[in-house]
């Protein structure tokens, strides 16, 4: 079943810390349903981490995140795990599993239907259904997550680095994608060094 949708995702004071060391602290933003956000900033500013606080796989070091939803306000980390589809670096994927496996086994996991073909064909790689995810090239390991994104039908997309990998028609494939899921009422968050190709506004982090 889908995850129900977010009308806002809101920081307030946010702070994050690595150990000892503050990554960012006192941070605000808010981005409303159908908005992007582009998180910029040098290496090690915290752009991967603040996508982490976001997704909930982090505690914050201070303040809150919320996600307003039509229920009610979601705060704690799991309930916004929920509603968040993820696109990093590891992939996740199991190499024994052809790509179709992989995609009916996250159909599964979202408890949506399992007919996968369809989102295969939208991202580039129906012809490499039947391939072990072992013999997949980089970019099309990062268009079998593209495809994951647009299974897992959740509201709030968090990309870090969502271009890396991908050839020029694999960068306008990714544009595409986040500029429908915007356009149908979903919020994305992006770190990026790249211009994301959707209308969006931006916060840059600063290193400590």
């Amino acid at each position: 079943m889908a995850a129900a949708m977010i009308s806002s995702l809101t920081a307030e004071k946010l702070a994050c810390a690595r150990g000892d060391r503050r990554v960012f602290a006192d941070l605000d933003f808010r981005v409303a349903a159908g908005e992007a956000l582009v998180v910029e900033g040098a290496n090690g500013a915290g752009k991967t981490s603040l996508l982490r606080l976001v997704a909930g796989f982090l505690a914050p070091a201070g303040g809150r995140l919320v996600f307003e939803s039509e229920s009610g306000l979601l705060s704690e980390g799991e309930e916004r795990g929920r509603h968040v589809g993820w696109l990093g670096h590891l992939d996740g994927i199991k190499p024994q599993l052809s790509t179709g496996e992989q995609l009916e086994f996250f159909a599964r996991l979202y408890g949506v239907p399992d007919d996968v073909r369809p989102v295969l064909e939208r991202v580039g790689i129906a012809r490499q259904r039947a391939l072990p995810c072992r013999y997949l090239s980089a970019g099309q390991k990062k268009r079998l997550g593209l495809a994951r994104l647009l299974l897992s039908r959740r509201p709030v997309w968090l990309l870090d680095e969502p271009f890396a990998a991908l050839d020029t028609a694999g960068r306008a494939l990714a544009a595409d994608l986040m500029r429908a899921h915007c356009g149908g009422g979903g919020i994305v968050m992006a770190a990026t060094h790249d211009p994301l190709g959707v209308a969006g506004r931006s916060l840059r982090l600063e290193a400590a």
